[in-house]
């Protein structure tokens, strides 16, 4: 009894607040690409985006990749949504992050700034990279320098030679 009651609140707070579940729903354009022409499409998307490194051109948009691969945006959201399982920007910042990471733990980077970083792997602002590091990382770049700099194995081998001089 106090289920039913309890179903029927839900259902009256729903139906006041114009609240309705969400539905997933697919999009119609993923379905008009044809498995063939997807394959294709995502090859050339990871050689413009990954080999060419196109992701640290700040002003490098899907529809410049989509004029580039000779198509339209639409096609490359569909590839993009159904090869990588993500939208646009998240695949961009994957790319961003994972160059972040091998950055802020290089000897070499050890002095820049976090907003050199974020321009050399190519965000707008050092927010933007904040989140995106956030939400793929699940810590600040800052923490995550700190935390792994003194692990890297670049680190751990010259820490081996120092000792034993």
């Amino acid at each position: 009894m106090q289920l039913k009651l309890h179903g029927l609140s839900l259902f009256w707070c729903m139906a006041k607040y114009n609240i309705t579940e969400k539905k997933e729903k697919e999009a119609v354009y993923r379905t008009l690409v044809s498995p063939k022409l997807m394959d294709e499409l995502k090859e050339k998307i990871l050689n413009i985006i990954v080999m060419q490194k196109k992701y640290k051109d700040k002003d490098y948009s899907a529809k410049r990749l989509a004029e580039d691969l000779g198509t339209n945006t639409r096609y490359v959201s569909a590839v993009v949504n159904v090869r990588f399982h993500m939208n646009y920007a998240s695949f961009i910042n994957k790319y961003r992050i994972e160059e972040a990471m091998s950055i802020l733990v290089d000897k070499r980077y050890q002095d820049l700034r976090m907003e050199e970083v974020s321009d050399m792997v190519g965000f707008a602002n050092r927010q933007s990279f904040y989140a995106a590091f956030y939400k793929i990382m699940n810590m600040t770049p800052r923490d995550y320098r700190i935390q792994h700099f003194q692990q890297h194995p670049s680190q751990a081998a010259k820490k081996g030679r120092k000792s034993k001089s």
